[in-house]
This record gives structure tokens, sequence and C-alpha cells, in this order.
């Protein structure tokens, strides 16, 4: 398994997530204010996300450990998206339609690392080999 490839699906994996998440937000805008539709649609994906990111991404098993250490990777994307989508709706003008397209792209290569570090990982620490009596 290689990182450029990891990389590839991941952002194809992203690009899955982010366009259910962004359905989920256009119909929660229709409800809701902008911070709130983002929020919500950020926790409905979540779940998705954990299993496509798992079994595409980086074909490994889904096991209950990542599962609780998976919203680690999400809260990067959570900060950044979140402040991103704040800065660019209320600081820069933006359209609370498109700007939380342009704060995810942003959020890429972070969460990458996080996600890559907490699926790869071990679910239990490799056992020490008894040392040779001399």
């Amino acid at each position: 398994m290689t990182l450029p490839g990891q990389l590839i699906r991941f952002v194809l994996v992203g690009a899955v997530n982010t366009g259910t998440y962004y359905g989920c937000y256009l119909l929660l805008l229709h409800v809701l204010p902008y911070l709130a539709a983002h929020t919500l649609a950020f926790a409905l994906s979540m779940t998705g996300s954990f299993f496509l990111t798992s079994y595409v991404t980086y074909r490994t098993r889904p096991t209950w450990r990542k599962f609780l250490l998976f919203p680690l990777t999400n809260a990067a994307n959570f900060v950044i998206t979140t402040g991103g989508v704040y800065l660019l709706v209320d600081l820069a003008g933006f359209s609370s339609r498109y700007a939380p397209l342009v704060a995810a792209a942003a959020a890429i290569p972070i969460t990458f690392v996080i996600s890559r570090t907490i699926m790869l990982r071990p679910d239990t620490p490799p056992r020490k080999r008894p040392e040779p009596v001399p």
C-alpha cells in the first residue's frame, strides 16, 4: 500500500463524504442557521466516512478502537472547516452555500495525516519478545 495510492483514495473518499455532508448541509440550511446546519451535517456524515476510510482508503479492518478514535481525525477537520466557514461568510462576505466547499479543501492535508496515523496504528501494541537468557 503506497502513500500516493492512499492519498488518492483519501481524496476520492473525501469527495464522496463531502458530497454527503454538503447534501445534508443544503437540506438543513432550509430549517437551521448555517453554523447549526454545518455542525449537524458534519456529525451525520462522520460514520459513513469512517467505514469508507477504513475499507477503501487504508484497506484495514474497522474496529471499535479505531471507530472511537476516528472523531479525532474529524476534530481537526471540524475546527478548520468551521473556522473557514465563519471567516469566509462573516468576514469575507462569501456565500454560505459555497463557503463549506472552500473550507473543506483547506482541511485535506491535515486530516490525511491524522487519519493515516489512527487508521494504520495497530489495535494492540506489539508484544515484547522475551530477552534470551545468557
